[in-house]
């Protein structure tokens, strides 16, 4: 494979941070399913802090796709060159650089650059990835430069916190009970429709409406990597106005002869959303209370249902249902 059979593309911007401030979230895939939209979940899956391998899950042109890369590192030069080592169809090959220039005045220029090629290359197939490059492209530019200047201003934006609860049964039928989310709008009280579409086995996007105690229905479309048995990580792409991005985790684990599960959330607040969302003189640790009050009481309310389907009892009942 030639140079002259790839496809070659850039896009830059410019940031009021230094070089330093941006790299580092660049580097660190664990904070890109929060930073970076089209992000679903992220992994290094070997390697060392300059040298490493990451698998991917993220949305293009509307589905959810996975791939490994191999990064090299250079913190000094501001500089990340990548290659897929696996590739997710239609890519044939796929590589680029982030680099990271000073600019005068003490902010940054970002350019991220990609180098591919359609398997077979088929014109249709390289017009797919074109356009999947050029939205995720300015996406995680846009959003990265959001970040890093939401970072340096304001850090107490970010919000993770996890609840816990413990079934006297299997994990397998705890699992199951979160996997099979088609089944909720039966099994949940405050869930009144899901949309799943799962065209490869572990990989779901779901379009969810939640109906909270008071107040309208909240629909929101989440992207699923399913890990069976272990653990199910998403990432909602559509997220209510009090939020920037929310990414969670359901985990199941042994715990004593049972299951201990977990619902773990990061968040980021909407800070701009804030006082439109709460009302004037609302404050961010004010609108964190309220995100975590709310997406607790959803989490406890599905794992006691799990917890009540792997113990094997009848499962509370939605008032009127029979």
């Amino acid at each position: 494979m030639t140079d002259t059979a790839m496809t070659h593309t850039e896009h830059t911007i410019t940031m009021a941070v230094p070089p330093e401030a941006a790299f580092w979230i660049i580097s660190d895939v664990r904070t890109w399913p929060v930073v970076f939209p089209p992000t679903v979940h992220a992994d290094r899956i070997g390697g060392t802090d300059t040298d490493e391998r990451i698998q991917l899950w993220a949305m293009a042109n509307g589905e959810l796709k996975t791939w490994v890369s191999r990064r090299r590192l250079d913190p000094a030069a501001g500089r990340i060159e990548f290659g897929q080592e696996r590739t997710a169809e239609p890519v044939a090959a796929m590589r680029g650089t982030w680099s990271l220039r000073p600019v005068p005045g003490g902010g940054c220029q970002a350019v991220l650059s990609h180098d591919f090629r359609a398997a077979g290359d088929d014109p249709g197939a390289l017009a797919r990835i074109e356009q999947a490059v050029e939205h995720n492209s300015r996406a995680e530019l846009g959003a990265l430069k959001a970040a890093a200047e939401a970072h340096a201003q304001r850090g107490d934006l970010l919000l993770r916190f996890e609840d816990t609860e413990v079934a006297d049964g299997p994990s397998a039928a705890a699992y199951d009970f979160i996997y099979r989310c088609q089944d909720w709008p039966d099994r949940l009280p405050h869930v009144t429709r899901v949309a799943l579409t799962e065209e490869t086995p572990g990989l779901q996007i779901m379009e969810m409406d939640t109906k909270p105690p008071s107040g309208p229905v909240h629909t929101t479309v989440s992207g699923r990597v399913c890990f069976p048995g272990s653990r199910i990580v998403y990432k909602q792409t559509q997220v209510p106005p009090l939020l920037a991005a929310h990414c969670g985790e359901w985990r199941f684990e042994d715990a004593g002869g049972g299951t201990r599960i977990t619902s773990q959330h990061t968040v980021l607040i909407n800070a701009d959303a804030v006082a439109g969302v709460l009302g004037d003189g609302a404050t961010v640790d004010q609108a964190k209370s309220r995100v975590r009050e709310a997406l607790s009481a959803n989490s406890l309310t599905t794992m006691r249902h799990a917890r009540a389907h792997a113990e094997g009892t009848r499962q509370p009942q939605r008032p009127g249902v029979r």
